[in-house]
């Protein structure tokens, strides 16, 4: 019961990448930069397993960003032609490349670290990709004119990478759709479609994290204007419940939205997030337990799984590693009180 995840990424070593930054540049290269991915691959899940966590992931150490480290493997992509671009809204800016040409894989993407990670632990094993949408809010068109059409191109190359990475012996795939509580009636309209899409012929466990970002001040300074109750998921979580999707992941810990909400997911695992990522405070495994008995009024035992609030790959390293413990000792806490 309670069996415990993260969101997907962990901070990276600072002999990877500089540390406290979402775009830092690698410090290897070449054939080091290889082996030091690998080796802060194997850091992150000896790091979760010494935590307590039941369901590991690579913690994204192979990629530079979430969304990016994907796209690098895609023909058609220009990483040359950048242009600066509104991310979630236009709630904060960045230089993102540009579709220049039909989508296609150049061949494998995460191939090397899930094989790694598979072959150096015996827990079950997440991996997570971009979800369409959230690609589509993060890059340049300038070939598809048109967003649900790039997103459906961008849902058949993802499609292929994940039953990639079924076949490598992966438990859970993932995929990351922020972009979710943003347009939410773009959502319902055709990002389900385009991520049934994606999750096609699939027959491993999938899941969709959406949530209100990363602990970065963009992020934290637009959540202080959503007002008292955060109820955007109220208009997605009907659609979702009905989705071929098996787990939604969002975040419960300091944020604003009613937990009642959860309710709306009936017959959905639901990944809990009951650790933030937006603060450097360590939660107590009581906190983290308690959190748990809120949301069993509108969850049923056997479908909560405790998670991070997001991803935390901007976070301090000592301070995720706490973080961590807190929520393997918190779910262990929560199995002894509420089992």
């Amino acid at each position: 019961m309670f069996p415990t995840t993260i969101a997907g990424s962990l901070p990276k070593p600072p002999w990877l990448a500089e540390p406290g930054k979402l775009w830092a540049a690698w410090r290897p290269a070449g054939a080091e930069l290889e082996a030091a991915k690998l080796d802060a691959t194997l850091v992150a899940i000896k790091l979760q397993e010494d935590a307590g966590i039941d369901i590991v992931t690579d913690g994204e150490q192979s990629r530079q960003h979430f969304v990016h480290g994907f796209l690098e493997a895609v023909n058609g992509i220009d990483f040359t032609k950048r242009v600066e671009m509104g991310i979630r809204n236009d709630r904060y800016k960045a230089m993102v490349p540009t579709v220049t040409g039909q989508l296609s894989l150049k061949g494998r993407v995460h191939a090397c670290e899930a094989h790694f990670a598979r072959a150096h632990t015996a827990k079950k094993l997440k991996f997570t990709l971009p979800g369409p949408m959230t690609i589509v809010d993060t890059i340049a068109d300038g070939y598809y004119g048109d967003r649900i059409k790039m997103a459906l191109a961008f849902a058949d190359v993802l499609n292929q990478e994940a039953l990639a990475l079924q076949a490598d012996g992966v438990d859970v795939i993932q995929f990351d759709e922020p972009a979710f509580n943003v347009y939410m009636d773009a959502a319902t309209d055709w990002g389900i479609e385009a991520l049934h899409r994606a999750a096609a012929g699939l027959t491993c466990t999938t899941a969709i994290h959406i949530c209100y970002g990363y602990g970065i001040p963009a992020n934290v300074e637009w959540k202080a204007t959503l007002g008292a109750a955060w109820r955007q998921y109220e208009r997605v979580f009907p659609a979702l419940a009905k989705s071929r999707i098996g787990q939604i992941s969002l975040e419960c810990r300091n944020s604003k939205v009613p937990i009642e909400l959860l309710k709306l997911l009936d017959g959905k695992d639901v990944l809990i997030g009951v650790v933030d990522v937006a603060t450097e405070t360590i939660e107590t495994p009581e906190e983290v337990a308690a959190l748990i008995g809120k949301a069993l009024p509108y969850v049923p035992r056997e479908r909560i799984i405790p998670c991070t609030n997001c991803g935390m790959a901007p976070m301090r390293s000592d301070i995720a590693a706490a973080k961590l413990t807190a929520l393997g000792a918190g779910a262990r806490l929560a199995r002894e009180r509420f089992g």
